[in-house]
């Protein structure tokens, strides 16, 4: 009974308090008023001000509160109504003036002739026209009052007063270029459509060389940021198993206005990495020297120079190194356009024991139209940290916009446009090998040294290396056929045509006279190891080899280059009883990406010189040889499950030293007879070897 009673008590109060709570949350008319009259004077009461309105009008301070919270959403509710509304009225009104002016215009007429006005697809011509012209004219603008904002230590906003000051001197006008615009600045004259790149510089200016150093700093802040960031900057291609960049991603993190203004303008992308065995302080080193760098990477780099030192660096670790460089990269086939790049190279030391070296494009202030790079290099390079072992880890990015204005080859095209062929993972590749090969120049290591007698000394290994490494050089360098003639007498259809280029040689380590090369390249639906394989084994040279004379040869010297058994420096004697005084010095090597086989002859007492290890440089060589690559595609798998592999791209290329004739018309005539000859028949005969003979 007791806790019945207690029960009906707690019940009781509980119906009294729910009705409590009904009669707490009404305000009455007039609180409802002073709340208002409050509110007008002050939206946002505070503690003080709510628990004085409560006592006043006998409310808790949290009805206070909640009932101004309310009210203010209300009245923000309320205004934003009345601007859609503002707003949809005034919308109607532009639409339908827009309308009756769309109407007008389809009935003016020229007040000069009388005629109809544009039309649509023309009025969209000139607009398009116009707005590049204005794009052009803005970026001049900006960059020359970047420059004297620099130099005068001004504001941008007092450029516009200064230009009136200067501008009878200073010529802002489409097509001046910016060191043509500033005063007393030096003309800057490089030939870089000259076969052996000769220019002439005089002092860049100061204020120019501050706006390289702002540059380079841009560019290498961009470079660390791509290297920290994986996805989503970074995609990796479900075809070719590459990393590229995601356009969108990028473009809003680093906005930019596109280099080439034209619709066969793309972008290529890659990132890749590996360890290679060098220290990170001595690649850096060879990075920062243009002799070393073109030596580094002989089948990519085909010329290099350094145009100017900017800042020469810290002594002992090269941070801070600025660099003004050219340089002309060529993926070794005369159906492919070399590329050209004039730009800034710097190096910083980020930590111990990292380095990070950026390139970035800089525009060439004499550039005309006629040797104008189709190829802009964004922020790329690499970061090289130092290992305890003395090997380096690289990572390598390659970011560039191109301007295929002559449409890469269709043999070609899928190599280039996927990444392949200028992409980070070829300079890493090459860099390994190369670092490999180096490994083996160094070898002190007696036993090594002596190869079937005829190589007995580490001096002599080192100066047949470097005999067979410019070997390379020359034959990489000769297939950009600068000053080439077209020879279409093998049609693309049958054979993707022949390039020819015709060069008088006085150099020092070429023979003197007039020079002739010829290359080709093909397509074989052959694996590349296959045919590196076929023209490696020494059996099958009497089926290609035009020296040999269809005798067998025999090889008496071999020097290992690299890991692989085909990557090796080779002496070759053909089995000729009556021609003893001459053989070949040779060098293959293959990696994941192609492969290379090289040879010319090298007459007995030459070769000596090299064997005993004396200076090698003097040595008259003339090299020929192929090119093996894939075709770039992807992998297809069958039905079957089954991954089928997609062909290979072969170049074959020779030189051969003419007579000098009568004529250059009878030189021309006869030289071309013999090299149409020559190549045609070596591509047939390799051909059958392979069993593609009908291979159109």
């Amino acid at each position: 009974m007791e806790l019945s009673g207690n029960g009906g008590a707690s019940s009781d109060e509980a119906s009294n308090s729910r009705r409590g709570n009904k009669k707490y949350h009404r305000h009455t008319n007039e609180q409802i008023q002073r709340l208002e009259e409050l509110f007008k004077h002050c939206a946002h009461p505070d503690d003080s001000q709510r628990q004085q309105l409560g006592r006043e009008l006998g409310l808790e301070p949290k009805q206070i509160k909640f009932w101004f919270q309310n009210k203010r959403t209300q009245t923000k509710a309320q205004s934003e109504r009345a601007d859609n509304t503002i707003l949809r009225q005034d919308n109607e009104r532009i639409q339908c003036e827009n309308y009756a002016m769309r109407e007008a215009l389809k009935n003016v007429s020229c007040p000069t002739c009388g005629g109809p006005p544009f039309g649509e697809e023309e009025r969209q011509i000139n607009l398009q026209s116009l707005q590049l012209e204005n794009a052009y004219l803005k970026e001049e603008h900006d960059k020359v009052a970047s420059l004297l904002s620099k130099y005068i230590g001004k504001p941008l906003s007092q450029i516009e007063s200064l230009a009136s000051v200067v501008g009878s001197t200073l010529d802002l006008s489409p097509g001046c270029s910016i060191n043509q615009g500033i005063i007393g600045s030096p003309p800057l004259d490089l030939n870089l459509t000259s076969p052996t790149f000769s220019y002439q510089l005089q002092e860049i200016p100061e204020m120019e060389k501050t706006l390289m150093a702002d540059i380079a700093a841009s560019a290498l802040e961009e470079l660390v940021k791509l290297f920290q960031i994986d996805e989503p900057l970074w995609v990796k291609s479900t075809a070719y198993g590459r990393y590229f960049l995601n356009r969108g991603n990028y473009d809003k993190i680093f906005p930019r206005t596109n280099q080439f203004k034209t619709s066969s303008a793309r972008i290529e992308s890659s990132k890749d990495s590996g360890v290679v065995t060098i220290s990170a302080a001595t690649l850096v080193d060879m990075f920062l020297d243009s002799n070393k760098w073109e030596e580094l990477f002989p089948t990519i780099v085909t010329k290099a120079k350094t145009i100017e030192v900017l800042e020469s660096g810290m002594i002992g670790n090269r941070s801070g190194c600025l660099l003004l460089m050219y340089e002309q990269m060529h993926i070794l086939s005369p159906l492919v356009l070399p590329r050209d790049f004039y730009f800034l190279r710097y190096c910083q030391q980020i930590e111990l024991g990292t380095w990070v070296v950026v390139d970035v494009s800089h525009k060439f202030p004499k550039e005309s139209s006629s040797n104008q790079s189709r190829s802009w290099r964004l922020p790329s390079g690499c970061l090289i940290k130092d290992m305890t072992n003395g090997c380096s880890k690289v990572t390598w990015i390659e970011h560039v916009e191109v301007d295929d204005k002559t449409q890469t080859h269709r043999l070609y095209r899928d190599l280039i446009c996927s990444s392949v062929a200028y992409g980070a993972e070829r300079w890493i590749i090459t860099l390994k090998r190369m670092c490999e090969r180096f490994d083996c120049l160094m070898d002190e290591v007696e036993s090594t040294c002596e190869f079937g007698g005829v190589v007995s000394s580490p001096e002599g290994k080192r100066s047949v290396m470097k005999l067979s490494q410019r070997m390379v050089k020359n034959f990489c360098g000769m297939l950009s056929m600068a000053g080439k003639l077209d020879f279409p007498q093998l049609s693309e259809v049958n054979n993707s045509g022949v390039r020819v280029s015709v060069r008088k040689s006085a150099e020092s380590g070429q023979p003197h006279g007039m020079i002739v090369s010829v290359a080709t390249s093909l397509w074989l639906p052959l694996p590349s190891e296959t045919v590196y394989n076929f023209f490696r084994d020494e059996k099958n040279r009497v089926q290609w080899d035009v020296l040999s004379n269809g005798n067998p040869v025999h090889e008496i010297a071999n020097i290992s280059t690299g890991t692989h058994p085909g990557n090796c420096i080779s002496v070759i004697r053909p089995f000729i009883p009556t021609e003893n005084n001459m053989l070949m010095l040779q060098e293959s090597y293959t990696d994941p990406l192609g492969s290379l086989f090289v040879y010319a002859p090298v007459d007995v007492p030459a070769l000596n010189v090299a064997v005993s290890g004396e200076d090698s440089s003097n040595i008259p060589i003339l090299p020929s040889g192929f090119v093996i690559s894939g075709d770039g595609r992807a992998e297809v798998t069958g039905d079957s499950g089954h991954s089928t592999a997609g062909g290979s791209l072969l170049t074959v290329a020779f030189q051969i030293l003419v007579s000098s004739p009568s004529t250059s018309k009878q030189m021309n005539m006869e030289s071309v007879a013999t090299v149409n000859t020559l190549i045609s028949s070596t591509v047939q005969k390799i051909k059958v070897a392979l069993n593609c003979s009908s291979l159109d």
